[in-house]
């Protein structure tokens, strides 16, 4: 991080008003850098050293943001689309202010765990293939899940496009016309659940992520809730 930083940013960035709003905030002598009243928005300060007030009301600078949402159906794993609501706009205006996106995606219709950050070096630590991060699923299944199945996944599926997954762990927790399953993957491709299954002759008709490496969605946040992650938790991705 720049040890100097324009003023209006820095305050921006912590979701405390648009540039045009902040130097409105100046004007009014509202905003004071260690005790003085500042007179220029654009001035450059170092947000770990200076006490930085709005109305009174210190700002503690915070470069990035580390989110555990547990996203509900319906909702794009992105930061912007025309056509649907993203996961971002399950996030409070101040959250949103640190610009953050989801780490991989879920799709559409999937449940459960998603990361979110601004933070890029994080992200790729998750995501990145050479890392091979597991991530555990529950899903439903329409069909009965067997030995055959749990045979294929641990060998590698191949899909319909002719790509071979990775090895892969599936788990019956319950067979029949519907089954049960916990299924840990080390890859993100595109639909791969679904696909896997699909591969397989059956069906997924619900699907929610449970982990994220040792990362455990925590079952307090109901559908659409979020919460910031704790250094331990932070700390479980960091090498």
């Amino acid at each position: 991080m720049k040890k100097e930083l324009r003023l209006d940013k820095i305050l921006s960035h912590m979701g405390r008003g648009t540039r045009t709003e902040i130097k409105k905030m100046v004007k009014k002598g509202l905003i004071t850098v260690n005790g003085e009243v500042v007179k220029d928005a654009a001035v450059k300060v170092d947000p770990e050293k200076y006490v930085i007030r709005v109305g009174g009301e210190i700002v503690i600078y915070q470069e990035h943001i580390y989110l555990m949402l547990n996203k509900p159906a319906g909702y794009l794993s992105a930061t912007e689309d025309e056509r649907g609501h993203t996961v971002l706009d399950l996030l409070s205006p101040e959250h949103r202010a640190f610009a953050p996106f989801p780490v991989g995606r879920l799709d559409k219709d999937t449940e459960g765990l998603l990361i979110l950050t601004n933070d890029g070096l994080f992200s790729h630590k998750i995501t990145s293939p050479k890392k091979k991060v597991p991530k555990t699923y529950f899903a439903r299944i329409a069909g009965e899940a067997d030995a055959a199945d749990r045979q294929a996944f641990c060998e590698g599926v191949i899909l319909e496009d002719g790509y071979k997954t990775r090895p892969a762990e599936l788990t019956i927790l319950e067979s029949g016309t519907e089954s049960e399953i916990l299924l840990v993957i080390y890859e993100g491709k595109y639909h791969q659940v679904k696909r896997m299954f699909q591969a397989r002759g059956k069906e997924v008709q619900y699907l929610k992520r449970l982990e994220v490496g040792e990362l455990r969605l925590d079952e307090t946040l109901n559908p659409g809730e979020y919460r910031v992650l704790t250094e331990e938790e932070r700390a479980l991705f960091i090498d």
